[in-house]
């Protein structure tokens, strides 16, 4: 009996681990990467929008993910699409 208990609550801690992160990072694009933006020209387009000190650039599932300052210097985590460039998350400190 404990060892089905001990499996149920191993299951459901795993679901819920699943699930965070699963919504950690929004769907950006279903288009294949060969369709996205290089880096190179992401990151001008990212640094055109305003974004300063770029400590992190990186794919992370479907978006471009970068770690930065806004102009106002206010840290940013930021989603973007790598077809389009347009911002899909923002999360602004």
């Amino acid at each position: 009996m404990k060892r089905s208990i001990l499996l149920k609550l191993v299951l459901t801690a795993s679901a819920f681990s699943a699930s965070t992160i699963a919504v950690a990072a929004p769907v950006c694009t279903t288009l294949p990467q060969a369709r996205w933006m290089t880096p190179d020209q992401m990151k001008a387009r990212i640094a055109r929008m305003g974004y300063r000190d770029i400590k992190v650039f990186a794919v992370s599932g479907s978006c471009y993910e970068i770690y930065a300052h806004t102009r106002d210097g206010k840290r940013a985590e930021v989603y973007f699409n790598p077809v389009t460039g347009a911002v899909v998350q923002n999360n602004v400190d």
